[in-house]
């Protein structure tokens, strides 16, 4: 040991002794195991859950379930867990990134933790990088589990979703060779089409890192609890990501986005701005210059509804309309040309009231600056409108808990630790390295180097030595393919263009000069062995003594964890193995950092174009150079994340709301009243607590218990504003109560007697014991006490309409369900639009000496306290003047015409892992013409076609 390895000790060595007792643990059970039959090792399930009711932490019975997973895959599959193996999945459990060298199982690993974080009933997500991927694990892997009685889902694009079936009737006795071909060939016949809600609710769930987070965007989209498909209160528990350095860092930076087409016809915008100039103040609209704020009158709106030709504005027209209507008169009455706006080169440009400057880039939200547009009769912008959006970085760090393996991790430690709080734990080999990294060949020219390629792909073949060649791209995938095809040698090609024999390529490319060209190899999830398979031993010998498997690699990537990747293929499980890379001075990386002074040194000595160098110091400064890409790649990262992070705390109060306002509904529909009560706690603390169904339920005070509540506290907060508003001056007799009167009358109606008497509180009474305070405070009572009434007869009105007592309840709570439903959603979407135009020109304040994040999180924050306080506002001068007997108008996140954006998968994009025909019951091709296997319905009990359901 050195003298630094003693003052400084290895971190990773201390956490692989912590876990030697574990192991040690592990394999005292296994011969005790292997006595129970296999009804007694199906029974470890159940024992197992029981003792984590009797209260006992999975790390308590971790021992044993790891040795009962064992013994079951040794059973089903034929597989035995190394040591190592088991020391990768204490890391995974602990929360950890295990790296294990590509060829050391991961795969296997991973159902030893899967299975121990099962058993607490809360499912576990295993996180693939394509779907191929999530279909062959869950197949191959479920054996395990179903033998275990668990169950297992798989998830994949286009909403199909698979349940894993045992009940498919399989040979008594499987081959050796049956079992190699598992490890690459999806058993498409073990999985029964189901719901997505059933996937989710199966104990673990098969899926890729798009899927997981547009179904979590979209359980956040849905009218009703019921249409959700991730489990309620356990959505996020416990996860694990293979090739986690790919998901969490390579697709890091694209956001998820879920868009729709802006539905708003622009023509609408023009029809409106129109109308609004024909509009009279006092008459059909209230101005209030002080709070800047303009509403209709009953007289503005029954014109609206004349000339629209709707009987009711709020319910045929629905929210969305009433909000374009207001902004259409909003831009007329409250934005003047010159002084909020120039118009300039047709373009509405904004100017900013503190400095009067130009805004060149920005953007009034909410659909405003398009009314605009069409007041100054100019183009009106359109966009696609973002309705849900997260990254993966916010969505992975959700989880409870998170864990994931990768061959290569190491490289990017700090990020993992910095971003996510996830240690990497480098697991040894189970066998010891035989490979041979040989030093960078460098080359003058591009032509140079492909023909020292062919060269040397020759020499290999001649001693039936196979090569992998590995690209950056599937363009220089192509043009080499080419150069070898002309020189004759056979291969084969592995990228977009050649997708559907993925697996058995790769698992081919171990057999005697076999010469295979791939791109990116990370996610490949299949290994490569000696010989092909199936194994054939003299084919394995004649291999190891050439000398193994020689990974070539053409070009340095600008990722020293991508090179590792390439070169990890070679020489698993202790096989011999050779790489080596051949880089030309013309080579991306090599010319931006030192390539042209290497190739003047070349072309000055007349070095020949296919003549190499071989120097440690050149491979040293490539190094050098990848670290400081990486870091460059951090740095955006990192500060991509920090903006986000702005938008995930607002997006998961939005969220909240949203979700609390769904659950009141549910409960409220089956008639589940909650009650209130206060309790002291032992540390004297008020909580608040709810009655359900007899059992006493921990609420957040803030939070209603009934919609009614929570819309009355929205028109108490804005009673309360606009008295405070309109009454905050230390004269009393400059209250304008007359203003209060014109405001409240447009939220609910007002007789003459009532106008009386709230003017009346602005006269000074000359009574010296009552205060100001005692005055407004009484304004304001007595108009909630007017809100109330009106509430209560609104609700008698539509409840007089309603034929049968049973639905009376029911489309009570459906209406105040929607109206705060869809508030929410479209001025959220609203927002989302704001945000963006705020993002994307807030990096010029840099300019200005000021910090672009800083300014952003005050103007968002102020944003964000603005669309609250909208959303109120929405509720409150929508509620009074919605209807019965009509179709309320929906959402906007109820539209069906989504568009779906997720990260480019490197795999899908250069490896071409596509989708595959999806398989009805019977593992035969659904057409577009065929029923949908999901077992959809038309309203006349017909099977939905494929094409009008899933296939769209």
């Amino acid at each position: 040991m050195s003298f630094l390895e003693k003052i400084f000790p290895d971190g990773n060595k201390k956490e692989l002794k912590k876990m030697q007792p574990i192991v040690e643990a592990v394999n005292a059970l296994e011969a005790e195991y292997e006595k129970l039959s296999d009804e007694e090792i199906k029974n470890k399930t159940v024992e197992f859950k029981q003792k984590l009711k009797e209260g006992k932490k999975l790390d308590d019975i971790l021992p044993e379930a790891f040795a009962t997973v064992r013994e079951a895959a040794k059973r089903t599959l034929g597989m035995r867990h190394y040591d190592v193996q088991i020391i990768g999945a204490v890391a995974l459990h602990k929360g950890k990134i295990a790296e294990m060298r590509t060829g050391e199982g991961k795969t296997l690993t991973s159902t030893l933790p899967v299975y121990l974080n099962a058993l607490e009933g809360k499912g576990v997500h295993v996180v693939t990088v394509n779907d191929y991927l999530a279909k062959r694990d869950a197949v191959w892997m479920a054996k395990i589990y179903d033998f275990l009685g668990l169950s297992v889902g798989v998830i994949q694009n286009q909403r199909v979703s698979f349940v894993y079936d045992s009940s498919v009737v399989r040979p008594e006795e499987i081959s050796a060779e049956e079992i190699e071909l598992e490890s690459f060939k999806v058993e498409n016949e073990f999985l029964r089409p189901s719901s997505r809600k059933d996937a989710y609710a199966c104990d673990i769930t098969y899926g890729t890192n798009n899927e997981y987070g547009f179904d979590y965007l979209r359980d956040n989209m849905v009218q009703t609890i019921e249409e959700m498909v991730m489990r309620p209160g356990h959505e996020m528990h416990y996860c694990i990501i293979d090739e986690i350095d790919s998901i969490l860092i390579d697709e890091a930076r694209t956001p998820l986005i879920i868009s729709s087409a802006a539905e708003e016809a622009t023509q609408q915008y023009y029809q409106f701005a129109s109308w609004a100039k024909q509009l009279k103040e006092n008459e059909d609209y209230n101005v209030d210059e002080k709070l800047r704020a303009s509403t209709l009158t009953a007289v503005g709106i029954t014109k609206f509804e004349k000339w629209l030709g709707v009987e009711n504005l709020y319910v045929e027209g629905g929210i969305s309309l009433v909000h374009h209507i207001e902004q259409a008169l909003k831009a007329e009455v409250l934005f003047k040309r010159d002084k909020d706006y120039i118009v300039d080169n047709g373009e509405i440009i904004i100017i900013d009231e503190f400095t009067g400057r130009k805004m060149p880039g920005r953007r009034y939200s909410e659909g405003l600056h398009q009314a605009i547009e069409a007041k100054e009769n100019v183009n009106i912008q359109r966009e696609s409108r973002t309705l849900a959006t997260i990254t993966f970085q916010n969505l992975f760090r959700m989880y409870k808990k998170l864990s994931g393996m990768t061959g290569t991790a190491k490289t990017e430690e700090e990020e993992f630790y910095k971003i996510y709080a996830l240690e990497v734990l480098v697991v040894p080999t189970n066998k010891s390295d035989a490979r041979t990294d040989f030093p960078d060949r460098i080359y003058r020219t591009e032509n140079g180097k492909n023909k020292a390629i062919v060269e040397k792909v020759k020499e290999c073949q001649q001693k039936g030595q196979p090569v992998l060649i590995g690209t950056i791209s599937v363009e220089k995938n192509e043009v080499l393919s080419q150069y070898l095809t002309i020189n004759g040698i056979q291969h084969e090609i592995l990228n977009a263009k050649n997708h559907e024999r993925e697996g058995e390529i790769i698992a081919q490319a171990g057999r005697p000069s076999a010469v295979t060209l791939a791109t990116n190899m990370a996610g490949r999830g299949v290994d490569i062995k000696l010989g092909g398979v199936p194994f054939d031993n003299v084919n394995f010998e004649k291999i190891r003594n050439a000398g193994g498997l020689f990974v070539l690699g053409t070009e340095r990537h600008e990722s020293r964890r991508i090179d590792n990747q390439l070169r990890g293929r070679s020489a698993r499980q202790g096989d011999p193995g050779e790489t080596q890379f051949f880089v030309s001075t013309e080579d991306d990386l090599m010319r931006i950092f030192a390539g042209d002074r290497l190739k003047n040194v070349m072309t000055r000595f007349n070095v020949p174009e296919d003549m190499p160098i071989e120097q440690k110091f050149i491979t040293k400064m490539l190094e050098g150079a990848q670290k400081k890409v990486e870091s460059h790649h951090f740095d955006t990262r990192k500060h991509l994340l920090e903006y986000d992070d702005v938008l995930n705390k607002q997006r998961s109060v939005i969220y909240k709301k949203r979700r609390h306002v769904l659950n009141l509904s549910e409960k409220e529909m089956k008639g589940i009243v909650l009650e209130a009560k206060v309790v002291e706690n032992e540390k004297n603390v008020n909580e608040e607590f709810v009655l359900e169904n007899n059992v006493e339920v921990k609420v957040e005070k803030e939070q209603s218990l009934s919609l009614h509540d929570m819309i009355m506290e929205m028109i108490e907060s804005e009673i309360e504003f606009i008295v405070s508003f309109h009454t905050n001056t230390e004269d009393d007799t400059q209250w304008n109560v007359e203003e209060v009167y014109e405001t409240v009358k447009t939220i609910f109606p007002l007789t003459p007697e009532d106008k009386k008497t709230i003017l009346d509180f602005g006269k000074d009474t000359g009574d010296q014991n009552i205060s100001e305070v005692e005055r407004r405070d009484k304004l304001v009572e007595f108009l909630l006490a007017k809100a109330r009434h009106e509430y209560g007869e609104m609700i008698k009105n539509i409840q007089d309409q309603i034929a049968t007592d049973e639905n009376k309840n029911n489309i009570i709570v459906e209406l105040q369900k929607s109206v705060l439903i869809r508030t929410i959603d479209n001025l959220w979407v609203d927002y989302l639009v704001a945000i963006d135009y705020l993002r994307t020109g807030i990096g010029l304040r840099g300019y200005g000496q000021r910090d672009p994040l800083v300014e952003y999180k005050q103007e968002s924050f102020h944003l964000f306290n603005q669309l609250l306080a909208n959303i109120q506002k929405e509720v409150v001068y929508t509620f009074f003047k919605i209807n019965i007997g009509l179709q309320l108008a929906p959402s906007i996140m109820a539209t069906d015409k989504m568009t779906l954006k997720g990260a480019e998968k490197t795999t899908n994009a250069e490896a071409g892992i596509v989708e595959g025909k999806v398989l009805d019951e019977e593992g035969h091709k659904v057409g577009r013409n065929d029923p949908c296997p999901c077992g959809a319905t038309k309203s006349d009990g017909t099977p939905k076609k494929y094409k009008h359901c899933h296939g769209k």
